[in-house]
């Protein structure tokens, strides 16, 4: 059995006076495509959130590839494990400005943007350099999830969050995203991925195992 990408050990988070989730359990392995799932409101987003590092515990801790959080710094480990927004942020500019303003990072400067790649990754979702000159500001929901999507694909991560990463599309770009996202996979098997989507089809097509957020929403 391979050792896990990441660990949660009895993790907490609590808003206010409220415990939204508690004494959460569970591992992702390499190559593996994790569900997380739970009624609205019990807290999914806020469950990938912490696991990406943006939003603090009241308790326990997260492990990855076997060390404790605190051995990395944030942007080493963000680098590395990306949380994929249902409402994405962008710099005012061009799609093409936005995917390039990354590489400006000090933790990304080494790596180099590639419009071919770019490209390729567009293809199956029949757009082109067109699209890359279009302004973030003219964008449907949709089109700033593809955006969104490109954006951390072309970092080559470890492990992507993908929270409600097709929301706002159609079915047919919607599933062209997950081909995406399993083209990624498939090219080293030691990526993984956790999804969350209320779209229960997505969920069986894109996860080989489901971990449900114990209680109700309160």
């Amino acid at each position: 059995m391979p050792s896990p990408l990441l660990s949660t050990f009895q993790i907490s988070r609590k808003i206010e006076n409220r415990w939204i989730w508690q004494h959460i359990d569970f591992e992702l392995f390499p190559g593996e495509r994790l569900a997380i799932v739970g009624p609205s409101g019990v807290g999914k987003s806020l469950l990938l959130r912490a696991i990406a590092g943006l939003d603090a515990l009241q308790s326990g801790y997260i492990t990855y590839q076997g060390q404790p959080l605190s051995v990395f710094s944030m942007p080493e480990y963000r680098a590395q494990v990306i949380y994929l927004h249902q409402r994405p942020a962008f710099l005012e500019g061009t799609v093409e400005f936005n995917l390039q303003q990354v590489y400006r990072l000090a933790i990304h400067r080494q790596k180099v943007y590639s419009q071919s790649q770019i490209l390729q990754y567009l293809a199956p979702l029949h757009r082109d350099t067109k699209f890359l000159a279009r302004p973030v500001e003219g964008l449907s929901g949709g089109e700033a999830q593809i955006v969104a999507c490109l954006r951390a694909l072309q970092l080559s991560p470890q492990i992507l969050l993908l929270d409600e990463p097709t929301a706002s599309m159609d079915a047919a770009t919607a599933q062209e995203i997950e081909g995406l996202v399993s083209q990624w996979q498939q090219a080293e098997p030691m990526r993984a991925c956790i999804w969350t989507s209320h779209n229960s089809s997505q969920i069986e097509r894109m996860s080989d195992r489901i971990f449900t957020i114990p209680g109700e929403p309160q």
